[in-house]
């Protein structure tokens, strides 16, 4: 239960609800509004369903390409360093939407804003640590699941914090990814000490 618990509140972080929700309306602006719910589900669904895919075959990526859990832990935490210390530092990166579409399909909001790199490696590393699948399903289904509700609620969210609330609790998120992203490389590199490799 620990390590659901755990699990659901990493990968929520990871994907980083509230720091997408200043891109999220950026891709939605010339959405007409009766059809932001509906891209924005067919988005979320999408990115879900690449999730669960890396769930089922990160095992496989793993024996394909001869890479270890170790190897993977640490990797995943560096990544996840530098998406936290972006957040922490305010790199902001625009939305990458054509003005003429007004309709943005699976680039940029299921990838690389959902199912970005630091999620698919966080989806990696569960499947790698946890022998029960399902257990990982359900932490990524709960983790999509917080992540949908808050950026559906993106434009009230928006409005009721402003700018500023917004980027004090993307600071925040990017604290507490630092924190995550260290212990994971320590845990990578204790796991390799472990082994013997030294």
């Amino acid at each position: 239960m620990d390590f659901f618990i755990s699990s659901v509140i990493t990968l929520a972080l990871v994907m980083d609800g509230f720091g997408n929700i200043p891109l999220f309306i950026a891709a939605l602006k010339k959405v007409a509004p009766e059809r932001r719910k509906i891209v924005l589900l067919r988005e979320l669904g999408i990115a879900l369903l690449i999730m669960v895919a890396f769930l089922f075959l990160g095992k496989w990526f793993l024996q394909a390409f001869g890479v270890r859990q170790f190897s993977l832990s640490i990797a995943g935490g560096i990544i996840l360093f530098i998406i936290s210390v972006r957040l922490v530092f305010g790199g902001e990166e625009e939305a990458k939407t054509d003005p003429k579409e007004d309709e943005p399909f699976v680039v940029p909001l299921a990838i690389p804003l959902v199912a970005g790199p630091a999620a698919l490696s966080m989806v990696m590393i569960l499947s790698a640590q946890s022998p029960n699948k399902l257990v990982t399903l359900g932490v990524v289904l709960a983790a999509s699941l917080i992540n949908s509700v808050i950026l559906m609620l993106s434009f009230p969210i928006s409005t009721l914090l402003g700018k500023r609330g917004l980027v004090a609790i993307e600071r925040l998120t990017g604290m507490i990814l630092v924190l995550m992203s260290v212990d994971m490389v320590m845990g990578g590199i204790a796991e390799f000490i472990k082994l013997g490799n030294v």
